[in-house]
């Protein structure tokens, strides 16, 4: 009989894994499409854009680069066939403004960009599931309300201006640079040879982006933390002798944990969001600036293969999210 039961279950968290690996496929399809015509119901010509709106150029030039850019066909079916069948080969196609594989583009620009979010998502997270904790034990407390206020104030923030204040405060009191990964003397220079400019110029990126954030996890771990304290097995572990620390770390946190998991999925889009705003203030070479001056310029290819990049990374993380929910709760799996 047990071993049924073992089975039953094996078979139906597998189950529950191949629907979501079947749903997070369709998605992804659905995203392809809304990607290609997103970007042509945009105003403006392409053409003009890319080459600069104030660039005189005679109208044979122009219907050259619309046959080179494939803009001379039509949208349906020819372009959106062309450009589906590039992709399912792998090819992002070749940037329109930079005249570079769009791929090599995203690429020398992905790594910053991961270092920058990598930073600023852990120490966010570290400390806001921390100090969620302790808030939600002191609860009714000065720690609680100052930590409340404080997580409410950074949630409700705008990206831009807390960058553009941290950027004035940190480049006039502490000295720190005001853009780029490393300072000019030291541009291509070995990676190992500068790890301290590069850390500097990260400071502030990455504070600005730990702050925004913190605010974000320290009211949903206050919250599910709460929660958690008041289910009965955390009374029966009371009752057992456990100190404070014991319930909350051993009984407490796992549960309390499953929300946040959640919201570190879901964030991932939105942090690449955030860090456009931020890697804009602070001039900061990575993926969000190169969307930003590919929107400008209406470079499709290159519009397009970063959104694919972005879109892709957040269905696949909700994915693994789902993923690790059947191990931290084994009573999502057959829902």
């Amino acid at each position: 009989m047990s071993l049924l039961i073992l089975g039953e279950f094996f078979m139906s968290r597998r189950d529950y894994l191949l629907r979501k690996l079947l749903l997070s496929l369709l998605t992804i399809l659905v995203v392809v499409v809304i990607n290609f015509v997103l970007f042509r119901i945009l105003p403006g010509d392409p053409v003009r854009s890319v080459i600069g709106r104030n660039v005189k150029i005679s109208a044979e030039v122009q219907q050259s680069l619309r046959e080179q850019f494939g803009l001379d066909k039509p949208v349906f079916p020819d372009q959106f066939m062309a450009t589906m069948g590039q992709w399912a080969t792998g090819n992002l196609g070749i940037s329109w403004s930079l005249r570079k594989p769009v791929a090599e583009i995203l690429m020398s620009k992905l790594w910053n960009t991961l270092l920058l979010i990598g930073l600023g998502q852990v120490l966010s997270i570290a400390l806001g599931v921390i100090l969620g904790l302790l808030a939600g034990w002191k609860r009714k407390t000065s720690f609680d309300v100052g930590a409340l206020t404080f997580s409410l104030i950074a949630w409700a923030t705008p990206t831009f201006w807390l960058g553009i204040i941290l950027l004035a405060a940190g480049s006039t009191w502490l000295g720190l640079p005001t853009g780029g990964i490393v300072s000019p003397q030291n541009v291509g220079k070995p990676l190992y040879t500068v790890l301290p400019d590069v850390a500097r110029h990260l400071v502030l990126p990455t504070l600005t982006l730990t702050i925004l954030y913190l605010g974000e996890y320290m009211l949903i771990m206050r919250s599910s933390i709460l929660e958690v304290l008041s289910e009965d097995y955390i009374l029966t572990a009371k009752a057992k002798g456990m100190s404070q620390w014991q319930v909350l770390w051993r009984h407490g946190l796992k549960n309390a944990m499953l929300p946040i998991v959640t919201m570190i999925a879901l964030n991932l889009g939105f942090t690449m969001s955030g860090a456009i705003y931020i890697e804009t203030v602070f001039s900061y070479d990575g993926l969000g600036k190169l969307f930003q001056t590919a929107l400008v310029k209406q470079d499709y290819p290159l519009l397009q293969g970063a959104f694919l990049l972005l879109a892709v990374s957040v269905i696949i993380a909700n994915m693994l999210a789902d993923i690790l929910y059947t191990y931290l709760d084994p009573r999502v799996k057959a829902n």
